[in-house]
């Protein structure tokens, strides 16, 4: 396959297709001989479309936490100079561009696409999901940090509630901790399927159409792979790299994330909040960022085609292109 023919790659027997794609690409490329960084950059959808139409002296850095989607990245880069990969998390993207030789202020888009995979929802062996069975593992990189057994067996209760709690807005939190402290003084969690069938006794009332562990497994894995924490320091390392015109490109699955980045892309471009009265010029106070549309959802014909799609919320900030690139870290 060379770079860009298609939204969906293959591997094995999972297909990944990339939500929005599209739309975001068009969102994000500003000009076709910029820097550019996908920070997810999980099976290369969105990257694959970035080289087509990069141009020039046009650039790609790809970054990802995933071991798997970074060979699939080393894949591309033999296929094309034109990008890199590097593995680590997008909250590492200052480090990644600097060794890319990439200064603040420099490029011309990022691009976020937040939450998991196709490919690691689908593979039993990572954990994430509770629909087979496989080790109950979630973690993005299995060769770092705890796996979500390790953490389940040896928590306080209490941790355990507060996480199932604020992560996944799981309101029998505390009855779900009880049970995973009850079950491993018997016997440790180690499968998916166990854990999924104790959330499922654990929670009294069952919400229609919804598996009564969803929401603690979104929990458990957000907390293991410290995907809010990193995502709101990727979305400051993001603004501090843009050139003056480029753009910020984040796409979330759940309220929590967006709720993040809409508060974040709000707050810059709203600009400072000063008292009446001061003695200062609008452009002074002009903010030096501004929201590009509205927040954008898959469309109908999307959502038939990928199921995940429907829960997906794309928004768009730009540094305005008379500011300078002013760090807000």
């Amino acid at each position: 396959m060379t770079p860009g023919d298609s939204s969906s790659v293959t591997a094995g027997q999972a297909l990944h297709r990339s939500v929005l794609l599209d739309q975001a690409v068009a969102l994000l490329m500003v000009r076709s001989d910029g820097r550019y960084v996908d920070g997810t950059f999980g099976r290369g959808g969105h990257s694959r479309l970035i080289l087509r139409h990069l141009e020039g002296e046009g650039r790609l850095l790809g970054i990802d936490k995933d071991p798997e989607a970074v060979r699939f990245g080393e894949t591309l880069a033999a296929e094309d100079g034109r990008f890199v990969v590097y593995h680590g998390s997008f909250a590492d993207m200052a480090d990644a561009t600097a060794a890319q030789g990439w200064d603040a202020g420099s490029v011309s888009g990022v691009l976020l696409d937040l939450g998991v995979s196709s490919p690691q929802l689908d593979d039993p062996e990572r954990g994430f999901s509770f629909m087979s069975n496989g080790p109950l593992d979630m973690r993005m990189d299995p060769t770092r940090g705890l796996s979500a057994a390790q953490w389940l067996n040896t928590a306080r209760e209490q941790e355990i509630a507060d996480v199932i709690w604020r992560y996944g807005e799981e309101r029998f939190s505390r009855r779900i901790a009880r049970s995973v402290v009850r079950q491993r003084d018997e016997e440790p969690l180690v499968t998916t399927r166990q854990f999924a069938e104790l959330v499922r006794q654990a929670v009294p009332k069952k919400e229609k159409h919804k598996h009564p562990a969803t929401r603690t497994f979104q929990a458990v894995r957000i907390f293991i792979n410290r995907e809010l924490d990193d995502l709101e320091a990727g979305l400051a390392q993001a603004v501090d790299l843009l050139e003056p015109g480029g753009r910020l490109v984040v796409i979330s699955f759940h309220s929590l994330e967006d709720r993040i980045v809409k508060r974040f892309m709000r707050d810059l471009s709203r600009g400072p909040q000063l008292p009446r009265g001061l003695p200062v010029t609008a452009r002074e106070v002009a903010p030096p960022f501004r929201l590009v549309g509205k927040a954008l959802k898959a469309s109908e014909p999307e959502i038939e085609e990928n199921v995940r799609a429907r829960s997906a919320v794309m928004r768009v900030l730009e540094r305005r292109a008379d500011t300078e690139g002013e760090s807000i870290s």
